[in-house]
C-alpha cells in the first residue's frame, strides 16, 4: 500500500528508551526530533501533555491552539504535525501496540478508552485545574518508572500508565459515557473497526451489516442515534479521510490515489471529493501544503 506522508516506527524515535515504549521530558524530545513538526504518521500510540508552549498542532486536518495542561491522545495511522511559537514543553509517550498485550487478558483494553478511538473530538482534552497538579505528578513518575525498569521491571510502568488513562477516562462521567458499552455501542465500535480494515474494498452498508449479523436498517439506526448520520456517510468519511491524508505527499499523483482508494477512474474521484469538501484534489492538495493557498 501506499503512504501519503512519513510513517515513524517507534524504534526509529527510540533514543530515549526501549524500542516498545518512549517515555521523555516533552522539550528534549521535540530538539532530538525537529522533523517531526513536519506531517507524518506513527505505527505506535503517541500522547503528549503540554505544560509550557503556545502555537498549533493538527491531527487528521483538525487544528488545535497548543495551550499548557492540553492532553491529547493518537492511534496509529494518524496524520499530525505541529507548529509551535516559543519554547514548549511538557512530557511524551510512545508505545507500541503490543506494549499491554502480555500483561492484560484483555489485548483490546486501551482500545476501550474513548481518547483511543481515533475520533479525533475525543483525542484532546484541557485537564481541569483541580487535576494539573496531580497529572503532572504522575507523568513524573512514569518518567522514573523508565528511568529505574532495570530495579522496578516495566509492570510498574504499566500500571502507572493505566492509572493515567483511568483517570483521564473518568472525566467522560459526567457525560454518561462511564459503565459498560450498550450493545449497539458495541456494534458501532466492531462497524468502525471493519470499515478501517476493508473501506477501498466494501463500499456499501448493505456489505457491514452481513458481517455484523445485522440488517441494514439496523445498522442505519444506530448510527443515525450514536453519530447523527447515515451507514454510508460514515463509510464515505473514512475514504474521504485516507484520501486526505494520501493526498498531503506531493510524490503520488491523483490518478494514483484515486486507484489506491478502488475508485473506477480519476473523474471519479475528483467528483466524490469535490461533493463532500467542495474544492477538488489538487485544490485541497494545494491548500494543505502552502498555506498562502488561496483559491
Amino acid at each position: 500500500m501506499i503512504q501519503s506522508t512519513p510513517v515513524y516506527d517507534i524504534c526509529a524515535l527510540s533514543d530515549f528508551g526501549q524500542d516498545d515504549i518512549i517515555v521523555s521530558r516533552f522539550a528534549p524530545y521535540l530538539d532530538n526530533h525537529k522533523n517531526l513538526s513536519a506531517a507524518h504518521r506513527h505505527t505506535f500510540y503517541h500522547l503528549v501533555l503540554f505544560t509550557a508552549g503556545s502555537g498549533s498542532h493538527t491531527i487528521d486536518f483538525q487544528s488545535f491552539k497548543v495551550k499548557p495542561y492540553q492532553l491529547y491522545f493518537m492511534v496509529p495511522g494518524q496524520v499530525h504535525s505541529w507548529n509551535f511559537e516559543g519554547f514548549t514543553d511538557g512530557y511524551v509517550i510512545n508505545f507500541s501496540g503490543s506494549f499491554f498485550h502480555t500483561f492484560l487478558l484483555n489485548p483490546a483494553y486501551v482500545e476501550n478508552f474513548p481518547f483511543f478511538s481515533g475520533d479525533v473530538n475525543d483525542a484532546v482534552i484541557d485537564l481541569p485545574a483541580s487535576l494539573h497538579a496531580k497529572i503532572s505528578a504522575l507523568f513524573d513518575e512514569i518518567i522514573e518508572a523508565s528511568a529505574n525498569r532495570a530495579e522496578q521491571g516495566t509492570d510498574m510502568l504499566r500500571v502507572l500508565m493505566l492509572r493515567l488513562f483511568i483517570m483521564i477516562g473518568g472525566l467522560n462521567k459526567d457525560a454518561g459515557t462511564a459503565g459498560p458499552a450498550s450493545y449497539n455501542q458495541t456494534l458501532l465500535k466492531n462497524f468502525k473497526k471493519l470499515i478501517d480494515a476493508n473501506y477501498t474494498r466494501l463500499k456499501l452498508p448493505k456489505d457491514y451489516a452481513d458481517l455484523l449479523y445485522i440488517t441494514p436498517n439496523h445498522l442505519n439506526a444506530i448510527c443515525k442515534d450514536l453519530l447523527g448520520m447515515q451507514a454510508g456517510e460514515v463509510i464515505r468519511n473514512r475514504t474521504l479521510l485516507e484520501a486526505k491524508r494520501l493526498l498531503t505527499n506531493p510524490q503520488l499523483n491523483i490518478a494514483g490515489i484515486a486507484l489506491e482508494l478502488n475508485f473506477s477512474d480519476n473523474s471519479y474521484f475528483t467528483k466524490f471529493f469535490k461533493k463532500t469538501e467542495g474544492i477538488t484534489p489538487e485544490e485541497f492538495r494545494k491548500k494543505i501544503l502552502n498555506p498562502n493557498y488561496h483559491e
